[in-house]
């Protein structure tokens, strides 16, 4: 299959790119069928020297079934030579990583504690007041003294949790002080 992809040139640190035809089984910076275009992504976006592209070969090559890349449909969608394609959906692109896997932790563990708390108060009433009718009836059934029981066992956990989420917070912002010792001689 052929590829409209980019191809790396340029030192460490200092990337320029090529827009080259080339197969998909080829290496990225390997052997290619032709060079239609260039990319320098250090350079601002209002510069013409930016990106230059054969318009010409580029439509040929589009013609002949050559599929872009993401990159390059996006740099194509801009110069006009095929539409522009749809934003992919990311929300958490703009958010840094550890701030990412902070609201993604603390997010299901302070809405446990709350919702564990919430379910013992409303539930074990209603258990405790259907457990003696229950028991009239039937003797053999024993399940809603067990659900009792589950969420009597749920509220401890939860309670043994909560202090365990803000204890570490609290000693993260507790300064630490440096106390010297005496020397004894």
């Amino acid at each position: 299959m052929l590829k409209l992809r980019l191809s790396r040139g340029g030192t460490k640190k200092r990337p320029v790119y090529k827009v080259v035809v080339a197969d998909s089984r080829f290496a990225r910076d390997g052997r290619f069928i032709e060079k239609v275009g260039f990319f320098n992504p250090l350079l601002p976006k209002e510069k013409k020297e930016r990106i230059g592209l054969e318009n010409e070969r580029i439509k040929y090559w589009l013609g002949q079934g050559a599929q872009p890349t993401t990159r390059v449909a996006r740099i194509l969608g801009e110069n006009k030579l095929m539409p522009m394609p749809a934003n992919g959906n990311n929300p958490n692109k703009a958010i840094p990583k550890k701030d990412r896997k902070k609201e993604g932790d603390e997010v299901p563990k302070a809405a446990a504690p709350k919702a564990a708390a919430e379910a013992p108060k409303t539930a074990a009433p209603k258990a405790a007041a259907e457990a003696p009718k229950a028991a009239a009836e039937d003797p053999k059934t024993e399940a809603p003294k067990t659900e009792v029981s589950k969420a009597a066992a749920e509220a401890p956990k939860a309670a043994a949790e909560a202090p365990k989420t803000e204890a570490p917070k609290a000693a993260a912002e507790a300064p630490k002080t440096e106390v010297p010792k005496a020397e004894t001689k």
